[in-house]
């Protein structure tokens, strides 16, 4: 009874509307009725891409997709002057048996090839800006690349066949992507036919779907929305009647889901730093394009709300390396790579989207940041500069960011108007001068074996308390957890002469209560963890920065060091277990590396106190 309830109230909370389009949409699909079952398309041909008449760019072009890329930002691939395999796992080599059916006879979960994520990944097409970027700094080999491996996708992926053609936004990646290389290359107003044909293939793929994309309140409407809008209004200027309708469709969309999908602070609904990155780029490349187009202005509503996630990312991390909290689901996902800058360096989207939604900098300091403004034709801003990150209570999504001097402590707390991913709630990082010194896990990935997936979205692999070993909230499928949390206190955040301050606290669906009172200082982090309810023990977690980490009992608790931190936890109730234990932690996705964890285990009602230092 209790997980059918569960599963009542999360249905309810998704918003009956939702469901019903998605299951409208899997039945159409499924019999055969839906529009998308009986589409047909011709194999575009032809030259993509003219020999350039624009002059070189002084700026040098990305490294990657020379003699090797990186998968997911992240692991080597070897690359050659002949196009890959896109219909392989690029890691293991198995292929997707018989690519020739209709994409949606291909299953999502595929047992032969694994994670399907790895069969798209080279169809994203990041291979296109790196090749004109090459192109347009004077390599005419580049150029030949580029549109060799387009002709050769588009022989082993004919329209609508095979899994690559299987999701609207890999799609909307695609016109994107397209767009932006045309762009570099100066071939916007003069595409070849080629090139036409192949987008209008794709907003042909994704129009139908469309309201399947909107049922999900996340990034594939953002996506789908955007690809619209560009490519259509790309058809549009060249003549083709359908491509104004797409615009006006990708139009209306784009303004619908920043109003629906980001909070007035700038939360977006999927509460996670690496899909609000995929948010920002995805309404950077619209801007950049209306802006190449000189079209209509979107609304001052739609301007506000990429302005407020814009200053939501920028507070979120630190401007010494461009990292911040791998908080949320992370898949990998990085769109319009302009620069060789590491994965987890976000500041080449912060400043791109502050120069186009603020009319500022977000750093000053000439960088690799500012490389995709170059390559876009945009004028680098002068001194007009966004004002440095500091606290902010970012509501609408449950985010608490504490800064004090150099350091910063990340609260979450529960406030899902959105299917959360993660069971999170009050997990807390700590950053110091640009080093994560208590860290989140991260995702790994979206199909591996179940304990690898329960691991790193549940609560075991947060800096927070777990009751009774069980997660915060239940899990109805891969991608959906019921009993959705609800904060039940909050004490407004609050700087002074003694710290950062800020608490909050959540009841969940077993009675089980966690209060976490934060106070931030230069040189030291002080949690108070208040819990109750539960039946049999909690245990509390810090999951610690690489190091060779000591334990030491003490009369009231335990305390560790690695020679130069050092973390105390006490209680005012028995201590039944205190000790490092081993973790995971998935910085990239894909990768899995052990971590040091200190868990601290009470069986009743307890107030634990944490307390970590560090020289200043």
């Amino acid at each position: 009874m209790r997980g059918f309830l569960s599963t009542v109230r999360t249905a309810i909370a998704l918003g009956l509307p939702n469901i019903a389009r998605v299951a409208a949409y899997k039945a159409g699909v499924k019999s055969g009725l839906s529009a998308v079952r009986r589409m047909r398309g011709e194999v575009p041909v032809g030259l993509f891409f003219k020999h350039l008449t624009v002059a070189p760019m002084s700026v040098a072009p990305i490294e990657r997709w020379g003699s090797e890329s990186l998968l997911f930002s992240h692991w080597r691939f070897p690359t050659g002057e002949q196009a890959p395999d896109w219909h392989a796992n690029p890691i293991t080599g198995k292929r997707i048996t018989h690519p020739e059916r209709h994409w949606s006879e291909i299953p999502d979960f595929d047992p032969d090839v694994g994670d399907i994520k790895l069969i798209w990944e080279l169809s994203r097409m990041d291979w296109v800006l790196a090749f004109a970027q090459r192109a347009r700094s004077g390599d005419e080999q580049a150029l030949k690349r580029l549109n060799l491996w387009l002709e050769d996708w588009c022989i082993h992926n004919p329209p609508y066949l095979g899994p690559n053609w299987k999701c609207g936004q890999e799609a909307s990646i695609r016109v994107m992507h397209l767009a932006m290389a045309a762009l570099i290359l100066g071939q916007t107003h003069v595409p070849t036919q080629g090139l036409r044909d192949l987008v209008r293939l794709h907003l042909l793929r994704i129009a139908p779907t469309l309201q399947y994309a909107m049922a999900q309140d996340n990034n594939h409407g953002t996506s789908e929305a955007a690809a619209l809008f560009i490519g259509g209004s790309w058809l549009a200027s060249l003549g083709d009647a359908e491509g104004a309708k797409w615009q006006t469709s990708g139009r209306h969309w784009l303004e619908n889901r920043a109003a629906h999908l980001i909070g007035a602070d700038g939360s977006f609904s999927q509460y996670s730093l690496n899909y609000h990155r995929v948010l920002l780029d995805t309404f950077c490349m619209a801007e950049v394009w209306r802006l190449h187009w000189a079209l209509p202005a979107f609304s001052a509503d739609w301007r506000r709300q990429a302005s407020s996630a814009t200053r939501w990312l920028h507070h979120m991390i630190n401007p010494v390396n461009g990292d911040g909290p791998n908080v949320g689901a992370n898949d990998g996902a990085r769109l319009l790579q302009l620069t060789d800058t590491a994965y987890r360096d976000y500041r080449p989207s912060v400043q791109l989207a502050t120069h186009l939604f603020e009319g500022k900098s977000a750093y000053v300091q000439d960088g690799p940041w500012n490389h995709p403004l170059h390559w876009l034709g945009l004028e680098v801003l002068g001194g007009d500069v966004l004002a440095q990150p500091g606290t902010l209570i970012a509501d609408d999504g449950g985010f608490a960011m504490l800064r004090y001097g150099s350091t910063l402590a990340m609260l979450r707390y529960p406030r899902f108007r959105f299917r959360p991913s993660q069971a999170d709630a009050l997990h807390l990082d700590l950053w110091v001068h640009g080093e994560n010194l208590l860290r989140d896990a991260g995702s790994y990935s979206y199909n591996t074996e179940e304990c690898w997936q329960t691991y790193f979205s549940g609560t075991a692999s947060h800096n927070t308390v777990q009751f009774d070993d069980r997660d915060q909230m239940q899990r109805i499928s891969r991608f959906l957890m019921g009993d959705w949390l609800n904060t039940t206190f909050i004490e407004p955040l609050r700087t002074d002469a003694a710290g950062a301050h800020f608490s909050a606290a959540y009841r969940d669906s077993y009675r089980a209560s966690h209060r976490r009172h934060v106070n931030l200082t230069q040189s030291s982090l002080k949690v108070v963890d208040e819990v109750e309810g539960f039946k049999q023990k909690a245990v509390l977690r810090w999951r610690l920065s690489p190091g060779r980490w000591t334990l030491e009992r003490q009369p009231d608790g335990v305390s560790i060091t690695d020679g130069v931190h050092l973390l105390t936890v006490s209680s005012n109730t028995v201590i039944r277990r205190g000790e490092l234990v081993p973790g995971w932690e998935s910085q990239h996705y894909l990768e899995k590396t052990p971590i040091t964890v200190l868990e601290v285990e009470v069986g009743g009602a307890a107030v634990l106190t944490s307390t970590y230092c560090w020289p200043i």
